[in-house]
């Protein structure tokens, strides 16, 4: 069987919330979602999900290829673009289509892909993660609500601009978690929005009143002796990586002793994942993957013996997919359709109207002005 083309679509994940973080908010909340169709001459058609606007430049590297050879074509599109580099949306592209020759592979295998990456159970335990910064109150502990009747007992807050909020919060959602957990696991993400010293005097506020298991993205994400600082510090873990582009960005927090938590991004793809799990498990660190959409490195994060916990975003899906798994005693239940399980009704996403979403000039993919540059707590 042999990659013959690609499709692209874009459908859209309506939140029911506005979601976002310290640095922006999506208030509409409705995102598109970009999907790569690899199509083959046996009539397969493989499914990655995540923007691929360098498709066209990273294409040729797989065209007329083999998809079982997924591991060596991951290796091949890298080698494609090496002189103008593989980061940002190049890699972007780069996951997407790893993703979707994974999804090829075990649909060639018949079976589901964590079977195929030898995983010996379908459970992926999670964490609860609403990108709520934008929630009052009552939206915050209704939100919450609803994770814990799926059994959750952890979860993650964006926060980062006030330290008294930050505590509030954080203690609402752990009393709406105790119907699970006498304990809940509580941490708190501030997406690069602090400097060292900023960090450690923040965090430690929060721990006076709130244990944090890990404090996500206290500073920037190639600051590797800042990271280590901060871990020094304080008393939560130090979470990062969601947003490092392959392994070579993770050096230099490694040998810094940086990162207690390393994560990696689900819309980077699966072999990235891999990689990223096998060089934290050889320094005896956990590996946590970053959401995204529909949940696909879950069947990665099933194979790995270091997984910790996986991101949840989200109890829904977004519009024309159907997913082969359910969430329920606080984590992924993955099913048994062959590939990633996901299913396209390709008449519901044709019926989408153009959403902003993502791009929004103020969205959290933006980093303000002032990120950093602080004074006082902000509303």
């Amino acid at each position: 069987m042999r990659i013959t083309g690609f499709t692209s679509l874009t459908t859209v994940h309506d939140w029911g919330r506005p979601v976002g973080d310290v640095n922006g908010v999506v208030a509409g909340g409705v995102t598109e979602v970009p999907l790569l169709l690899l199509h083959t001459d046996g009539g397969l058609t493989g499914i990655g999900l995540g923007a691929h606007t360098d498709i066209a430049r990273v294409f040729p590297a797989i065209e007329n290829e083999d998809p079982r050879a997924v591991v060596a074509l991951y290796d091949r599109m890298l080698a494609h673009v090496f002189k103008t580099g593989h980061a940002g949306a190049t890699f972007g592209t780069i996951g997407a289509v790893d993703m979707a020759l994974w999804d090829l592979k075990a649909k060639m295998a018949g079976e589901p892909l964590w079977r195929t990456l030898g995983a010996r159970d379908r459970f992926v335990p999670g964490y609860a993660s609403g990108l709520d910064i934008a929630l009052g109150d009552d939206e915050l502990v209704a939100l919450y609500s609803r994770y814990a009747d799926r059994g959750f007992a952890s979860a993650k807050l964006k926060g980062g601009r006030d330290s008294d909020t930050d505590v509030a919060r954080l203690r609402a959602v752990a009393d709406t978690l105790r119907r699970n957990s006498p304990r809940p696991a509580l941490m708190l993400d501030a997406n690069e929005s602090w400097n060292v010293k900023q960090a450690v005097r923040y965090i430690a506020e929060v721990e006076a009143q709130v244990p944090l298991t890990w404090i996500e993205e206290p500073v920037r994400r190639w600051d590797a002796a800042g990271n280590a600082a901060v871990s020094r510090a304080v008393k939560a873990a130090v979470a990062t990586g969601e947003n490092l582009v392959g392994l070579e960005q993770y050096g230099p927090l490694l040998d810094a002793r940086g990162v207690d938590v390393v994560q990696a991004g689900m819309v980077w793809g699966i072999t990235h994942f891999l990689r990223v799990a096998a060089i934290a498990h050889a320094r005896d660190l956990p590996v946590s993957p970053v959401a995204y959409n529909a949940n696909p490195i879950a069947h990665a994060a099933a194979a790995v013996p270091n997984h910790f916990t996986t991101e949840v975003q989200d109890l829904g899906m977004p519009v024309g997919l159907t997913v082969d798994q359910t969430i329920d005693d606080g984590g992924i239940r993955l099913g048994d359709e062959p590939g990633l399980g996901i299913t396209l009704d390709e008449a519901a996403i044709a019926a989408i109207g153009g959403v902003e979403g993502w791009r929004i000039p103020a969205g959290p993919h933006v980093r303000p002005a002032r990120a950093g540059l602080r004074l006082v707590p902000e509303a």
